[in-house]
């Protein structure tokens, strides 16, 4: 998955090729890689990877007798190859590195307090943060509360219903045309049901429909006989229109002073959609949101106070987990230098001896992540309070000494080949 270079093909060569071939166990992220790829698997659950460079420096990839982009190649190395070399030493002079070191050898037994810790220390972090600006934007805050708690005076005051703008409105256009209303619905109401005094020259459609039917039914023709219930169901159907046309002309109401009570409500609605939203609906939402911004702006003493035993609630979580890291690391670290010096021994370096120190990381002054262990203040970090270092004795007699001050540069290549030796076990890979 590397870069091509021409100069990897031997003098007088066309090509050089390199080839592995990697047993899969299935449902990990490798299998997944060569199964996207298309790639042929043997019987035996193994693959062939090959890539070729040529003398010009072109280059092709290979998997599982496909063709695939080199990329691919590149991915299911990370996943089964891991490659250690000299440059690594590099790592060990990271103080984060010599950290990460422990919690891999100490595995779950750090990483579920780690994870525990991070959770209680996100909580932490942000009820610190709004107690700050709570308090460091007291007057800001206050102003604003004071234009929110004005906006829901006036609303209140008002108290508008949802969509209530949209009924006043066709409310109104009722009213002002109520006298056109009233005529329409009277001429409708008596070509339906006829006129009131009961003149049988105006009989209605309800008036025809019941002559129709008395016809019809003194037939002697059973096919005329058979309109007659289709005429009985338009009567009832004529019935209820007409009973519906005159409750609506009795519910009008001409008062002039209901129409003026209506359009000054609307007035007072109107006011309210100029400034806060475009109708009674968007004023509501305004509401309710102010009132829940009003509740995270509550710069009281009650309010600053309850915030500030949250904090104090939370920090005692907090210093319970990043004890429990810190003794999970101590642990880890004094079986770690064990297994390493052990390891030294095999490399020439019979004498030397690893310590692995876990010490808390003071908190500096104005340090806004401090946090209270046995009366210091640490600093409490994504990964914990703890500042892990790796000391080398380099011979009997000899202070320890950090590794990268005692240790020669091939020295640290092999205390970074043993760290990686007794690291094994936590490493994912097959090779």
């Amino acid at each position: 998955g590397g870069r091509a270079e021409a100069s990897k093909v031997r003098n007088g060569m066309l090509k050089a090729f390199v080839e592995g071939r990697f047993a899969l166990t299935g449902g990990d992220a490798a299998s997944r890689i060569v199964i996207d790829a298309g790639a042929d698997v043997d019987e035996d659950g193994s693959v062939i990877a090959v890539r070729s460079v040529a003398a010009d420096g072109r280059s092709r990839a290979h998997l599982g007798g496909r063709s695939v982009p080199v990329g691919v190649l590149a991915e299911l190395s990370e996943q089964v190859i891991a490659v250690h070399g000299q440059n690594d030493q590099l790592r060990l002079l990271r103080p984060a590195e010599q950290r990460a070191v422990i919690d891999r050898f100490a595995g779950d037994a750090v990483a579920e307090p780690l994870a525990a810790y991070r959770e209680a220390r996100g909580a932490w972090l942000d009820v610190l943060a709004e107690l700050l600006e709570r308090s460091t934007r007291s007057r800001e805050l206050a102003q604003q509360a004071d234009l929110l708690k004005h906006g829901l005076i006036e609303i209140d005051a008002v108290a508008p219903e949802p969509g209530e703008d949209v009924e006043l409105t066709e409310q109104i256009k009722r009213l002002a045309a109520v006298d056109e209303l009233r005529e329409t619905a009277t001429g409708a109401h008596a070509a339906v049901s006829g006129s009131q005094d009961g003149d049988p020259d105006a009989p209605g459609a309800l008036g025809l429909v019941g002559e129709a039917v008395r016809r019809l039914a003194s037939a002697e023709d059973s096919t005329l006989r058979d309109l007659v219930p289709r005429l009985e169901e338009a009567s009832v159907l004529l019935g209820d229109v007409g009973a519906e046309l005159g409750g609506y002309v009795e519910g009008l109401d001409a008062d002039p002073a209901l129409l003026e009570k209506v359009l000054a409500r609307q007035a007072d609605l109107k006011r309210l959609t100029r400034k806060y939203a475009a109708d009674v609906d968007g004023v509501l939402a305004w509401a309710e949101d102010a009132r829940r911004r009003l509740e995270s702006m509550d710069t009281s003493e009650e309010a600053l106070s309850a915030l500030a035993t949250r904090r104090d609630e939370l920090a005692e979580q907090l210093v319970g987990h990043a004890t429990e890291v810190s003794a999970a690391r101590g642990k880890a670290a004094a079986e770690l230098a064990t297994a390493i010096t052990k390891e030294l021994s095999g490399l020439a370096m019979g004498q030397a001896e690893l310590e692995i120190t876990v010490e808390q990381r003071p908190a500096e002054h104005g340090d806004r992540q401090a946090l209270a262990i046995d009366g210091h203040a640490v600093h409490a970090g994504p990964d914990g309070v703890d500042e892990v270092e790796l000391l080398l004795r380099a011979h009997n007699g000899a202070p320890p000494l950090p590794v990268h001050k005692a240790a020669s540069g091939g020295e640290l290549s092999r205390v970074m080949l043993a760290i990686e030796v007794v690291l094994a076990h936590a490493d994912t890979v097959q090779t």
